[in-house]
């Protein structure tokens, strides 16, 4: 109950229905979640207190919330900014939650929507690569398990205990393996499959590592071949992410519920084969939204200056300011 009394206590700028309400995905078994964000307060300020968030759940002390159960996790105006700039999920669903949702608002929360464009940026770092993992862990392309394994054939044929320099040349160059720039040390890198290798590395780390990829990746798409052992849950958000991100990339939006809401419960619930009905949709969204990344006119980065402005001014007119 302290938890709860420290919400009450909390000044805030946005409390609102969120998770699969939002998305409308609910179903009676569906939990009710709910978000916000709170201004800190001066002392939380001045002695560099400023929590990142808090939160409070009526299933505390289960290990699964039950139907009806509410979850409430509210932001510092601080941490949500950040998240925002960063292109956090949870963040850039909530800039875009419609009023129907919004339970508790305020000026500054109707300030900060009117500006969400300025989060939006070409790469959309962290929803792109959560989108991606999933594809990958799930993925059923032979394209890709064939890539790695050219590579793993060619670094067998290779003494050991040679750097991965030593092969530059011979390395292939496809869709999934490539030079992906130079680290912070200045050595060249190279990415087989989401797996980066610094060319200092002796080859005989680097076969036993893709060796692994290969036994792994190789028995996640037979299993999902054959509809088992997948975590639908997951690919429902990996799926819905990408569909968010394409709207973003098209449209300077997000729209809720989502459009492809029957679709994304379907998937949640495992009513569809994963093969033949969900994996070709995950393949070619993610193929669309990289290419959509490419080509988008968006920033590369967010105006981290004009935020920390925001910041500093609605405290200042919020907290500090004489009235």
């Amino acid at each position: 109950m302290e938890q709860m009394k420290v919400l009450e206590d909390t000044k805030l700028v946005v409390r609102m229905k969120f998770g699969s309400h939002l998305y409308g995905i609910a179903t009676s078994d569906s939990d009710i979640d709910y978000k916000g964000v709170f201004l800190p307060s001066k002392e939380q300020i001045l002695l560099g207190r400023i929590p990142k968030c808090h939160s409070w759940s009526t299933g505390e002390g289960v290990s699964k919330n039950r139907p009806g159960d509410v979850d409430v996790e509210t932001y510092s105006l601080h941490y949500f900014i950040m998240m925002a700039c960063e292109g956090q999920m949870v963040a850039l669903d909530m800039l875009h939650a419609p009023d129907s949702l919004i339970v508790e608002s305020s000026d500054i929360w109707k300030s900060i929507v009117g500006q969400r464009h300025r989060f939006y940026t070409k790469s959309l770092k962290t929803l792109i690569s959560y989108a991606r993992r999933q594809a990958a862990k799930y993925g059923i392309k032979g394209s890709r398990l064939n890539a790695t394994a050219t590579v793993l054939g060619l670094l067998k044929a290779e003494d050991p205990s040679h750097a991965l320099r030593s092969i530059w040349n011979k390395l292939p160059l496809n869709e999934y393996c490539f030079e992906s720039g130079i680290d912070p040390q200045g050595l060249r890198r190279y990415q087989v499959c989401g797996k980066q290798f610094q060319e200092s590395a002796a080859i005989g780390y680097v076969a036993p590592v893709l060796e692994k990829f290969c036994e792994e990746y190789g028995k996640r798409a037979r299993l999902a071949a054959e509809n088992r052992n997948i975590d639908w849950k997951a690919v429902s958000h990996a799926l819905r992410a990408a569909f968010q991100i394409k709207e973003i990339l098209t449209s300077a939006t997000v729209t809720f519920p989502l459009k492809e809401a029957e679709f994304l419960l379907q998937v949640k619930e495992g009513s569809l084969d994963y093969l033949t009905e969900v994996a070709p949709v995950l393949e070619k969204i993610m193929e669309e939204v990289e290419k959509l990344a490419v080509e988008s006119v968006l920033p590369e980065t967010v105006d981290r200056l004009y935020w920390d402005k925001f910041i500093c001014d609605t405290l200042d007119s919020e907290l500090f300011r004489c009235s």
